[in-house]
């Protein structure tokens, strides 16, 4: 089924007549670069909040270090060289006191682990008492240590930046060696007996700098993109704005060019429908007296009425012209439409019985009036209508149907008859299109004008074996005026 509309065409505007082009292009440009740029700054915030971190654990490590290395000699080291002992941390009890001293001076810290290495890169003593006694764990933080040096390492088990929710943190550690030394410490030639590696496990600290991190990244994307749909709907209202602007003032031009084009034609009409109207009238008045004559003489003889219905064929083409050319004002009042259709239905009663045609109609007794040119309406309705009687030459049914709601008033004429192609149906409003030989091809051009003086729309619903039905819809500003 093919379906004919007007009064919604759409309008594309030229390149030119879009400024919000340029706007929505300079957005998503800048939006962008602030995009890089709040993803940058999220990720440098971050990355020095890490280095923080990283200082302080380790600045913690060494004063726990220096502590530890207080505690080992004053508590350990010195009270078995004060007895002429050695320190054999193979033995049982001695082993036993270290780990006492170590563990009460770490206790309530976060410390994983503690191992002290011996001059040989022996683990002498740990808190993990099953690396005591492995050789060469220290690597290079060890040769570091013993000459004097302090060192740290992060080590993390988690790819980059990579946190699953309800998961196990990943597994963070800052591994800080430091020096053994007898005491005091603050002596550069301080001897050193080992080497203290402390770990600490930093994972939930650094997990909250990460989920800081994704938190900074995520609402700068989210606040980018809440500007850029805001800018957008902005810009599409702007667009759609300047469309429907671009849209009337195409169709008050072309309305413009119409009105100078009928007025030219209407002159033109006026003075020719002049001339010819007189002469039509003494031929149809002539006509009459001879087919009284003629009667008279000859009964048989149609000439004379042939001659009459001619001149009045032609009387109404003229008028049509008249009426095309010059559309007249609409002098509304208040009316319900109901009561237009029903006298163009009694009106063409003979009509419709002689053709065998019914009528279905569809109406709303209880309606309230309309603002309209109730005879501007009647002859746009019955032009419709006499359409839809000479398209079912064989009888058949019209539909006639009145329907509200809040957009107004809809009217629906529908015939049973032989429908229009969709070649036929592109041109049916065009002036002078017609598919009968008889027809000035203005029928509907003039029911379209009439439609639109009323603000209204026309429409054509039509396919070669189901009919045709004309729609036309009156809008709520005309009712209650």
């Amino acid at each position: 089924m093919t379906i004919l509309s007007f009064k919604k065409t759409k309008i594309s505007l030229p390149e030119a007549v879009k400024p919000f082009k340029l706007v929505k292009y300079f957005f998503l440009t800048s939006f962008i670069v602030m995009l890089l740029f709040a993803l940058s700054l999220s990720l440098l915030i971050t990355q020095r909040s890490k280095e923080a971190l990283l200082k302080k654990t380790e600045d913690f490590a060494i004063l726990l270090a220096e502590n530890l290395n207080h505690q080992a000699f004053f508590n350990f080291v010195l009270p078995i060289a004060l007895q002429g002992k050695e320190v054999r941390l193979r033995d049982p009890k001695q082993f036993k006191q270290l780990d006492l001293i170590i563990r009460n001076t770490i206790y309530s810290f976060k410390i994983e682990k503690v191992n002290m290495y011996d001059p040989s890169n022996v683990i002498a003593y740990s808190t993990d008492q099953s690396l005591v006694g492995k050789k060469g764990l220290g690597g290079t933080d060890y040769k570091k240590a013993m000459v004097g040096k302090y060192t740290s390492r992060f080590i993390s088990a988690d790819v980059f930046l990579k946190i699953i929710p309800g998961r196990e943190a990943p597994s963070r550690k800052l591994i800080t060696t430091i020096p053994f030394r007898v005491e005091p410490i603050s002596k550069p030639s301080s001897q050193i007996l080992g080497v203290f590696e402390i770990t600490q496990d930093i994972s939930h600290d650094y997990e909250g700098i990460i989920r800081d991190q994704y938190l900074m990244v995520l609402t700068s994307i989210g606040l980018m993109a809440l500007m850029y749909l805001i800018i957008l709907f902005i810009v599409k209202r702007g667009e759609v704005i300047i469309e429907r602007r671009a849209e009337e003032q195409r169709r008050l031009v072309d309305k413009l060019n119409l009105a100078e084009r009928m007025a030219t034609l209407g002159e033109m009409i006026a003075s020719v429908s002049h001339e010819i109207k007189n002469p039509l009238g003494i031929i149809r008045s002539t006509a009459d007296l001879l087919e009284k004559k003629v009667i008279q003489i000859e009964p048989q003889n149609q000439l004379a009425s042939v001659i009459r219905e001619e001149a009045d064929r032609l009387n109404r083409i003229v008028t049509e012209f008249l009426d095309f050319a010059r559309p007249q004002i609409p002098r509304v009042q208040p009316v319900r439409l109901e009561s237009i259709l029903e006298k163009n239905l009694h009106f063409l009663e003979p009509e419709l019985a002689q053709r065998k045609i019914t009528v279905q109609k569809d109406f709303n007794q209880d309606s309230k009036p309309f603002w309209l040119d109730q005879d501007l309406l009647y002859r746009a309705f019955l032009n419709i209508l006499l359409n839809a009687v000479q398209a079912m030459p064989n009888g058949g049914t019209i539909g006639v149907s009145v329907r509200y709601d809040g957009r107004g008033a809809e009217i629906e004429i529908k015939d049973s008859g032989t429908g229009l192609s969709p070649d036929e149906l592109t041109k049916a409003f065009k002036p002078f299109f017609t598919t009968k030989e008889k027809g000035s091809g203005l029928g509907l051009a003039i029911v379209k004008n009439i439609i639109e003086a009323h603000n209204g729309t026309l429409r054509i619903v039509s396919s070669e074996t189901d009919g045709t039905s004309v729609i036309i819809a009156i809008p709520p500003e005309e009712r209650g005026k």
